[in-house]
């Protein structure tokens, strides 16, 4: 089971809330780096920051519609 939305992944808020700011904003940084140890949720946090960057159809919540290519 890997979380498609910032709002089911748990127990990273602070991340995925800075994530989803930045996103809001337009200020990405030019890489991010995703380090800790093994089941933090690196992983599933930097595929959703993709799909929210690339995504042509957000919402007002800054979530991927899921829907893009």
């Amino acid at each position: 089971y890997r979380p498609i939305t910032f709002d089911a992944v748990v127990g990273q808020s602070h991340i995925t809330t800075t994530l989803q700011n930045a996103v809001r904003t337009n200020h990405l940084a030019q890489a991010f780096l995703f380090c800790g140890p093994r089941g933090v949720g690196k992983t599933t946090c930097a595929r959703i920051s993709a799909k929210t960057i690339n995504c042509q159809n957000l919402g007002e919540d800054i979530s991927p519609c899921n829907e893009c290519e």
